[in-house]
């Protein structure tokens, strides 16, 4: 059963990750970034050929988090952030878009605390776009 939905959904699925090396490289040579510490988020305007709005990365440092679970940790939480409040920002994006989220502080963050920060990522982002 495919069905396509115009709107993004609180789901996060296998299609919007952000995979391809290609794309991530040029995501870091041509991209855009807007930050908000202790996010980073890296954007291009670009075209899928699955039928996406978005694809998105996300990463944490492994100088500021030499064990793995820390990084796997901070992971997670910029996804589950990612994947609530996506809806609210990047359901008016008119053409495709690859972003690269990073987390490039020194402290182990709390859910809320990143959720709050990629409230106001995505705010600023919605403002650079809007412009």
């Amino acid at each position: 059963m495919e069905h396509k939905i115009n709107a993004l959904s609180f789901a996060y699925p296998q299609k919007e990750k952000l995979k391809s090396k290609k794309l991530i490289d040029k995501l870091f040579t041509e991209g855009k970034s807007v930050s908000v510490y202790p996010l980073r988020m890296m954007y291009l305007s670009t075209v899928f050929e699955d039928d996406v709005l978005t694809k998105t990365g996300v990463s944490a440092s492994k100088r500021h988090f030499k064990k793995a679970p820390d990084r796997n940790r901070i992971k997670r939480l910029l996804r589950e952030s990612y994947r609530l409040n996506k809806a609210e920002y990047f359901n008016n994006l008119t053409a495709p878009h690859a972003f690269m989220i990073l987390y490039i502080g020194k402290e182990k963050p709390t859910f809320s605390q990143v959720e709050n920060k990629m409230k106001l990522l995505f705010e600023k982002f919605s403002n650079k776009i809007s412009e």
